[in-house]
């Protein structure tokens, strides 16, 4: 049986971009942003992407592509009969864990979606936005009820295949996210005092570039291009052997800078408007946002438009996460992906469940005092993604070795790329140096 693929570069390009780009390139990054120097921030964060995160999320496709397998059966196909297998097995987990309570947040968008097309949000005060969304979550059954909708929505796209579902759907998703950021970040900009914001975002001060800086950029350029969960080696499987994977890597990496620097354009010169600075993360996106796009003029529309765009980028994410575990029980339990599919979702449900209860007020669902949502977040978010990114350029660069690496790269030697060089080396040394960084500051 012929493996379902990817059907063009712009596929690939449009479906990892879409695993990329999620909720945390609309609120996390503009959240990073204003707490660590505005301009100077994004300076430093573009360097690192560029210097770091092409050549990272080059290994995760090596690996994929070289074996046209997932996690788990690619390191069992290089390094058969030892322990590397275990870091696939911990891929599939950390995209369980994620999806979890990721999928929770993604059936906000759409409650909050409901409520904008109901002009819900219209006259009331940030006071009374903070007071129902806490009210929201202490009704379990809605939050229960929306996430298992977006799950069976991801779960769809999925079902469908590579070609005919992720691929076919993520093109058409990804230039309506770019869109939509457009029309909303034209109208930012056109408020008064709009260009107040534009000036914090890029117009760079270099005293406010310090080591924290440094860290929270690293941290937010690794976290956001979707590196050591799997997904990109099991995209990466997809990807033909013909296609430049660096060029592929390189437009991937700019697309999902590109819908966090829109994500800024659009947040910024809202806020400077109003006078209020975007570092309340999901309050921002939840509560801040809705009252102010009700304060402008055809704000009703702006705010519908707004919340189909948190869907909608939502949806791009869960879509890689499912596929990960889809293709393990694929092609390592030899289920057909009709029921990979919906095991998959179903266990994703049945933890994500726990995720979203543990936010109701006395659930009691906690673990060392923090609610079951905060502690998979902490769990995906500072010890399985940094560890596994951590993990996947040792084996790259130790393990698997240059040789193999410049075959992959250069498609046998059939391209030319003179920075070859320097891209192994960054992998190699580089790389493990400040993904350490990032994991053990996670930890502290």
């Amino acid at each position: 049986m012929s493996r379902d693929g990817f059907g063009s570069k712009l596929g690939i390009i449009a479906a990892a971009a879409g695993s990329a780009v999620g909720l945390g390139n609309i609120y996390r990054f503009p959240c990073e942003l204003g707490n660590n120097g505005g301009g100077a921030f994004l300076l430093v964060y573009l360097l690192i992407v560029l210097c770091l995160g092409v050549p990272v999320m080059l290994s995760e496709f090596v690996i994929g592509r070289r074996t046209q397998k997932n996690p788990i059966g690619a390191f069992k196909a290089l390094r058969p009969k030892s322990a590397w297998p275990l870091l696939g097995y911990m891929g599939v987990a950390c995209a369980l864990v994620i999806m979890a309570f990721y999928s929770t947040v993604a059936g906000w968008t759409l409650e909050y979606t409901v409520k904008a097309i109901g002009n819900q949000f219209q006259g009331k005060d940030i006071e009374t936005m903070e007071q129902e969304f806490v009210a929201f979550h202490n009704i379990g059954w809605k939050n229960i009820l929306w996430q298992g909708i977006f799950i069976f929505l991801t779960g769809f796209v999925v079902f469908k295949g590579v070609a005919n579902g992720i691929e076919k759907y993520s093109k058409v998703l990804m230039p309506l996210l770019v869109l939509i950021l457009l029309v909303l970040a034209v109208r930012s900009v056109t408020l008064p005092g709009g260009t107040d914001g534009l000036t914090f975002l890029f117009k760079p001060d270099f005293s406010k570039i310090t080591g924290s800086v440094l860290i929270s950029a690293l941290g937010q350029a690794f976290f956001s291009l979707s590196m050591g969960m799997g997904v990109l080696i099991t995209y990466g499987s997809y990807i033909k052997k013909e296609d430049n994977m660096t060029t592929t890597a390189l437009s991937v990496t700019l697309s999902d800078t590109l819908v966090a620097v829109l994500a800024g354009v659009v947040i910024f010169p809202a806020a400077f408007s109003f006078g209020i600075q975007p570092t309340a993360g999901m309050g921002l996106v939840f509560n801040t946002l809705p009252m102010i796009f009700n304060q402008m003029a055809g704000g009703y529309y702006f705010c519908v438009i707004f919340f189909v765009l948190l869907a909608v980028a939502a949806l791009t994410s869960t879509i890689s996460l499912l596929e990960v575990i889809v293709a393990y029980l694929v092609e390592e339990v030899h289920l057909t992906r009709r029921w990979s599919t919906v095991l998959a979702s179903v266990a994703c449900l049945a933890v994500g469940v726990f995720a979203s209860l543990s936010l109701k007020d006395g659930s009691g669902i906690a673990i060392g005092g923090k609610s079951f949502f905060d502690c998979l977040d902490f769990l995906s978010s500072n010890i399985l993604l940094p560890l596994g990114a951590l993990m996947i350029v040792l084996f790259v660069g130790w393990i698997l070795g240059k040789t193999a690496f410049f075959e992959e790269i250069t498609n046998g030697g059939k391209l030319k790329l003179s920075i070859k060089g320097v891209i192994y080396f960054i992998i190699k040394f580089v790389a493990p140096l400040a993904i350490a960084v990032i994991f053990i500051t996670g930890l502290l």
